[in-house]
């Protein structure tokens, strides 16, 4: 007999609400009718998600970039030099290109991957007007001394907090960092509304501006006042990310079990470096980097890559290759400029294992088996 084909080990299976509560709600809305523009499900996932994440104001978006985008936009950030990371996926940059922005590289720190404080300082210019650091696989970032260089120079900070859903330090959210903090709801995320994604600011009034944005720029029936763009949540993913928003918090403890097995799996073997918990910030564990030090483990990143994927293991090389290495940006004065040591040191080395709540445990040791 012929046994069937394993199911592969993917990077990453979506947080899915129950079928019949997300049935109860479908029904719903078909009653309603009114499945876009501020609909009820929209308005109460906005308050919802702004209560969860301890934040003042948010604004639902249709996905992850739009957010990005209009942030700069709603910043009046439109020429000019931005600081960002080559490590990062591309979005955080392509965002700044359709603003018209020119980004410039800073490297990272050799451990965490995020924004280097100090790199950051050294490429400030008189052209520069804002930083969009990332927090790297809900890493916190340095914001404090980010915040230092940026009221210093004048200048805006944006985080790209696509990986930080839920993520505080010292019991506050790390969404309060800066001018703005943008989130994606990807599928692939921590939390997901399928599509989606979100930004958050401080004011009211800042909070107007971006709603009318996302929506045309529109400020009444008869009014446009500024040059926006249709990126509004409909119904159907707010009363999804509704559903999913209850259940995040015990997909997120599960995550911190997977991570915790890895680690202990896996301290020993040489060449083979886990990312710890820092004291003091609430993780998401929304990604699980290894990095590999080829000399000491016997074998290179890739080839350990490839031999996990033989074996039906579809880990992820994330991220990989730096920003400044896709050919849209390899040719650009920012990326030649370009001195980042470290994200190419950590891009070249590293690989995300699979990590999502239902992981099996058994899925899980087949992973650091192999690895050992």
């Amino acid at each position: 007999m012929h046994s069937e084909p394993q199911k592969p080990i993917t990077v990453t299976s979506p947080l899915l609400p129950p079928l019949e509560e997300f049935t109860e709600l479908l029904q719903d809305i078909w009653q309603r009718k009114w499945l876009t523009n501020n609909g009820h499900y929209h308005k109460l996932l906005e308050e919802a998600l702004a209560d969860y994440l301890g934040v003042p104001y948010l604004s639902l978006f249709t996905n992850g970039t739009l957010p990005l985008i209009t942030a700069l936009q709603a910043l009046n950030l439109t020429q000019g030099e931005v600081i960002t990371t080559p490590y990062s996926f591309v979005a955080t940059t392509h965002a700044l290109i359709w603003n018209g922005l020119t980004p410039v590289f800073a490297d990272v720190d050799p451990v965490w991957g995020n924004l280097d404080p100090a790199a950051v300082e050294a490429c400030i210019t008189e052209r520069t007007v804002a930083i969009m650091p990332v927090h790297v696989y809900g890493t916190p970032c340095d914001t404090a001394a980010l915040q230092h260089i940026a009221d210093q120079h004048g200048l805006k900070i944006i985080y790209d907090a696509a990986h930080a859903f839920g993520v505080k330090q010292n019991g506050n959210s790390v969404l309060q960092a800066g001018d703005m903090s943008t989130l994606s709801f990807h599928a692939t995320k921590v939390y997901n509304t399928v599509e989606g994604g979100a930004l958050v600011c401080h004011s009211a009034e800042m909070k107007r501006h971006i709603d009318q944005l996302r929506n045309f720029g529109f400020t009444g029936e008869t009014e446009v006042e500024a040059a926006g763009i249709n990126s509004k949540m409909d119904e159907i993913r707010a009363s999804y990310g509704l559903l999913n928003l209850r259940q995040v918090d015990a997909a997120i403890a599960a995550r911190k079990g997977i991570a915790e097995s890895y680690r202990a799996a896996l301290a020993h073997v040489p060449g083979i470096r886990c990312l710890q918990d820092i004291p003091g910030v609430q993780h998401n564990y929304a990604y699980f980097p290894i990095y590999i030090d080829a000399a000491a483990y016997g074998r290179t990143r890739d080839e350990l890559y490839f031999a996990l994927r033989e074996h039906g293991i579809f880990a992820r090389r994330y991220f990989y290759p730096v920003i400044p290495d896709f050919s849209i940006y390899a040719n650009s004065l920012s990326a030649k400029a370009a001195h980042i040591p470290h994200a190419r040191a950590l891009a070249a080395s590293v690989i995300c294992l699979p990590m999502y709540a239902e992981l099996p445990h058994a899925a899980a040791e087949k992973i650091v088996s192999l690895i050992r």
